[in-house]
């Protein structure tokens, strides 16, 4: 059934006429807080331009946007409707509210394995041995010790070509991704690609800054760079060492084509080395950013080796916007705070940044192991897919399970796991996007057996 136009007009021109994206806002806006349903079929994109009495064109490019960012589907000869799984927000606000029995969400490390002991020691090290003009308002560059740490690290480990002078300290890669995003739209960018699937958030966060998000599709090669240079893009975000969520590597020849793309069209990528540093079979990828410095701006972050908590991570700008983007960064929050910094330095001069490393490593391999191992026992015609690395795999349903009716049966069993859908501005085949990290193998037993008994009580 059609959204009513009367209640349509009220949700999206509540104090009067709105014009181009405030229409495209109110209309998420709805979606994620409910007040559109998932099912609901909107009005032709003529009939609500009536309705509104703005542009036909303001309406398909708002429809248009909301469709690449899963809130909307349109099917040819069904019309718009809300997506079955409207609202990304709802779901990661369920994710962080609801207390599961079992939660196998993404981009946690165990945290219960956080070196304690050893950030407090380099905490009350750092703090004692730190000059009393650096209590003072930080570099918004960053803490030099940390950068001079880092360039050593990231080249070392990361196979980074990077001088402390070119790294940004930032609060976590989502400020680092703002950053770019603010500098990318100041210098005449509209549109950013993004891997399809890929993060939810990278989305909102780069429609929130005012760039359109445009979804260009990843297979088992990682992003398809021929698909990218028929959009009219100048930038790109990948996770080429680990891509997420397919945990796929961007195959070489892929890697000479983005970077020929990147010097064609005068653009950028945008590297997130997204836990790439948790390889298990072999040592992990070198980064992009080393094959052209000029034009790959690199961003990571120790979200997914000590703590999301920490808020603590990188970027290594090209010169020609590095210091556009320290100016920003002390405008908007006048640079991060120097004692985590000055702690974390301290780790990665010691060492105990790589013993971290080393030992979950070890953690989470076992772990994976055990889910692997659990699949194969109980569901052997599930099947997963990507390289040995990361926090998190995807399996590979059979063709024709609905893999968000799956994930919404789990979850009424008490178990978080999320369709691969969730991740898709476009279908792909169906999939769970299963997080291993926090959970010991004795649980991750009993996840795969609440797969398999809600298999069983709900047959697609």
């Amino acid at each position: 059934m059609a959204a009513n136009w009367t209640t349509l007009r009220e949700l999206l021109l509540p104090d009067g006429p709105k014009r181009g994206r405030a229409i495209e806002s109110s209309l998420r806006d709805a979606i994620r807080d409910g007040r559109l349903q998932p099912g609901a079929r909107l009005p032709s994109s003529r009939d609500l331009a009536g309705q509104l009495g703005v542009a036909r064109g303001t309406i398909t490019a708002a429809y248009t946007q909301l469709v690449a960012e899963g809130y909307l589907l349109a099917k040819h000869g069904s019309g718009t409707t809300v997506a079955t799984v409207g609202a990304v927000e709802t779901c990661d606000a369920l994710e962080k509210n609801r207390q599961w029995r079992l939660d196998l969400r993404t981009g946690v490390p165990a945290l219960s394995a956080f070196p304690r002991a050893e950030w407090i020691a380099a905490q009350r090290a750092a703090l004692a041995d730190l000059p009393d003009e650096d209590l003072d308002y930080p570099d918004p560059a960053g803490f030099a010790p940390l950068r001079t740490e880092l360039a050593s690290y990231l080249g070392r480990v990361r196979a980074v070509s990077v001088t402390a002078d070119q790294i940004v300290i930032t609060n976590g890669a989502a400020d680092g991704l703002r950053l770019v995003c603010e500098q990318l739209r100041m210098t005449g960018h509209t549109k950013v690609a993004l891997e399809d699937p890929c993060h939810p958030g990278e989305r909102e966060l780069v429609s929130a800054h005012g760039l359109e998000p445009v979804a260009v599709p990843a297979d088992c090669d990682g992003l398809r760079v021929s698909e990218l240079a028929k959009t009219d893009c100048r930038a790109v975000l990948v996770t080429a060492a680990h891509q997420f969520p397919l945990g796929t590597v961007l195959h070489p020849e892929r890697r000479r084509a983005l970077l020929a793309w990147a010097r064609d069209v005068d653009g950028y990528i945008i590297e997130d080395d997204y836990d790439a540093e948790h390889r298990y079979d072999r040592p992990a990828l070198g980064a992009m950013q080393a094959l052209d410095p000029s034009r790959v701006i690199y961003e990571g972050s120790v979200s997914k080796v000590l703590a999301p908590a920490l808020r603590l991570g990188w970027a290594v700008i090209p010169d020609r916007l590095r210091a556009n983007v320290i100016a920003r960064k002390r405008i908007t929050d006048m640079g991060c705070a120097t004692l985590p910094q000055a702690a974390f330095a301290l780790m990665l001069r010691s060492g105990g940044y790589d013993r971290h490393l080393r030992r979950t490593r070890a953690l989470y391999r076992r772990r994976r192991d055990a889910l692997l191992e659990a699949l194969a026992r109980r569901l052997p015609d599930w099947r997963p897919i990507g390289i040995a690395a990361g926090l998190h795999l995807v399996v590979r349903l059979p063709d024709g399970v609905d893999d968000r009716l799956l994930a919404q049966a789990l979850a009424a069993r008490g178990v978080n796991a999320r369709a691969l859908a969730d991740y898709s501005a476009q279908p792909t085949f169906p999939g769970l996007v299963v997080g291993y990290a926090t959970l010991t193998p004795d649980r991750l037993r009993a996840a795969v057996d609440e797969f398999a008994e809600a298999v069983r009580m709900n047959p697609s």
